[in-house]
């Protein structure tokens, strides 16, 4: 059952959240912010009912300004041609489409592959397109101003405010720009890894698929988990009768394996431990080696909590 239910987790993208609480309240703080912002200006333009759908795209726009800052989706010039590149499909299929769901379709379609050919890519925008379509007559009326009032105000207003706001916390500055600038000495730092940014280019070419994260946020994710790595790399002294270590690989290469007898010696080439392979992929099987042949498998100790097989913390944690 418990099995069932992680596999569940993982196909329906339940993840557990890394971010700290105080970088939730950030996000959620700078997001009502922004849209009261975008409240008053849209306000000003079009009427209440009017104004509600063109608030709707803005307000996706403020969860990636204010929630995901870093992201290449969230970059100021995705927002801001994403957002007026959708406006002008959008009133053109408004104008030039007369059968509603077609103009509604084209006007979406139209918007994500012109967003692709101008590496503007930002979801919200097909909000912005759609609302141009269906928004009511108000929006209609306005024809292509619509593009300049409210969209192109309210995009200006919301970078304004997202520049302002994360950039009194050092680690959210945006545009991304400014927080690479402190990230890429960092980053240079290893290149004796063999890695390069043309390396990590060419692997995203690979995906042939948009991957919202930039190449110095992944570099910068691989230079941390090299650190932590090195930082908790087990001793042949770490390894001790009847407990648990994963070898911490990804995929299939995962398993782990308890000790389940000893032969202590003082000579590291006689002191053998005896385990068990308890999960994983590869064939279940116990088999002996020295206690510092296993420690350089081992990556870390697992216990069992709540029924569960978790990481055992660091004792820094």
């Amino acid at each position: 059952m418990r099995n069932l239910i992680q596999r569940l987790q993982t196909f329906i993208g339940l993840q557990p959240s890394p971010v700290s609480h105080s970088e939730k309240i950030l996000s959620a703080l700078g997001g009502f912010i922004a849209l009261f912002v975008v409240m008053v200006i849209s306000q000003t333009f079009l009427q209440l009912d009017a104004s509600l759908g063109i608030i709707a795209s803005m307000g996706a726009s403020a969860v990636l300004l204010f929630a995901v800052p870093h992201g290449p989706l969230s970059q100021p010039w995705p927002v801001l041609g994403g957002h007026l590149v959708a406006a002008v499909i959008g009133v053109s299929c408004a104008m030039w489409i007369s059968d509603p769901f077609m103009a509604a379709s084209g006007a979406v379609g139209l918007t994500i592959g012109a967003m692709y050919y101008l590496n503007c890519i930002h979801p919200p925008g097909g909000a912005t397109a759609l609302t141009a379509v269906i928004g009511g007559e108000s929006i209609h009326q306005l024809g292509y101003q619509f593009v300049l009032t409210p969209v192109l105000l309210n995009v200006i207003a919301i970078l304004v405010i997202a520049i302002l706001f994360n950039s009194l916390f050092h680690w959210r500055r945006y545009p991304a720009f400014w927080r690479q600038k402190h990230i890429e000495p960092a980053s240079q730092s290893h290149q004796q890894d063999g890695i390069s940014h043309e390396d990590f280019l060419a692997a995203l070419k690979q995906i042939d698929s948009f991957v919202d994260v930039n190449e110095y946020e992944l570099r910068r994710i691989f230079e941390l988990a090299n650190l932590n790595a090195a930082k908790t790399q087990l001793q042949a002294g770490d390894i001790q009768l009847g407990r648990v270590y994963s070898n911490g690989r990804l995929g299939k290469e995962w398993s782990m394996r308890r000790i389940i007898d000893e032969s202590p010696n003082e000579n590291p080439d006689k002191d053998f431990v005896i385990f068990r392979q308890i999960a994983g992929q590869a064939p279940k099987r116990s088999d002996c080696l020295t206690r510092a042949e296993f420690a350089d498998w081992a990556k870390y100790e697992m216990i069992e909590e709540a029924g569960c097989w978790i990481r055992k913390p660091s004792p820094e944690n």
